[in-house]
């Protein structure tokens, strides 16, 4: 009997300790700093059992502000190895539901496009400087008011190796664009905001800047399509596509693949312990 009862007291230990075996770690916290004398507060997202340097993604929330669905992509990143910071472009705490209010602080924002490039600029410098990122390898993404902004990180010369907008407004390059970030950007073809000449005229802008680029089209994908709370808005325009979502995230993943592999290699971002 005694021996029975020592097997069952291992048993419950073993209960009680293999499911922490293989979880995610990851790791987050708020971050303040500061661009202009404004108070800003980001979300960085890591997984703490990666034991080396690696590449770090810049995340640029919609023009809602940086919400949930921001962090949740920081999260999502952080599981796949790197580190993510998702940075505040309105000030820390301003987030709202309202096309009319988010039409507001963008268009604050867009209206200096130096400041707007730099603002973005101070989030990627918190990033750059977070213990365990790859100060080499660096990249940023955004979703629509943030798919444009990282846009302009890249015509600015931002010291990226590749941005990537979902359906983001595609304003073409300006012929002083220093472009050293690869491009991609994954649009929906059904999206009013962003109609198939727009998405023409940057092509045409980005051959002009011998930018190397890539655009995929989602047919009948309207704006938002990555956003599963698109419709949560009251807007018929943002539609969630969960296939487009699925599909753009996968394509992201490559892009990212093949910008940080060695020359032949293939290999994951980082390395977990053991």
């Amino acid at each position: 009997m005694r021996r029975l009862t020592d097997g069952l007291r291992c048993l419950f230990l073993l209960i009680t300790v293999l499911p922490t075996v293989g979880l995610a770690e990851v790791q987050t916290k708020q971050i303040k700093y500061k661009h202009d004398g404004l108070p800003l507060e980001g979300f960085l997202a890591w997984d703490d059992s990666v034991t080396e340097p690696r590449p770090g993604v810049l995340i640029v929330h919609e023009w809602w502000g940086l919400n949930d669905y921001a962090k949740t992509r920081a999260r999502q990143l952080a599981a796949e190895g790197y580190v993510a910071f998702a940075l505040d472009m309105f000030g820390e705490g301003k987030v709202t539901n309202h096309a009319v209010q988010a039409t507001e602080w963008s268009g604050v924002v867009r209206s200096n496009t130096q400041k707007w490039r730099e603002r973005a600029l101070s989030g990627l410098e918190v990033l750059k400087n977070q213990p365990g990122v790859d100060a080499e390898k660096l990249v940023a993404i955004g979703y629509c008011f943030g798919g444009s902004t990282v846009l302009q990180m890249a015509y600015a010369g931002a010291p990226l190796r590749g941005v990537v907008s979902f359906h983001g407004a595609l304003s073409p390059p300006p012929p002083e664009a220093k472009i050293q970030a690869s491009v991609l950007v994954c649009q929906g073809g059904a999206d009013p905001f962003v109609p198939a000449a727009m998405v023409d005229a940057f092509a045409f802008g980005m051959e002009q800047a011998k930018a190397h680029y890539t655009i995929v089209v989602y047919g009948g994908a309207s704006h938002a399509f990555t956003n599963p709370d698109a419709g949560h808005y009251g807007l018929e325009a943002l539609r969630y596509d969960p296939t487009a979502d699925k599909h753009s995230w996968a394509m992201m993943k490559l892009f990212f693949d093949e910008l940080f592999a060695s020359p032949g290699d293939k290999a994951a971002p980082a390395k977990k312990a053991p």
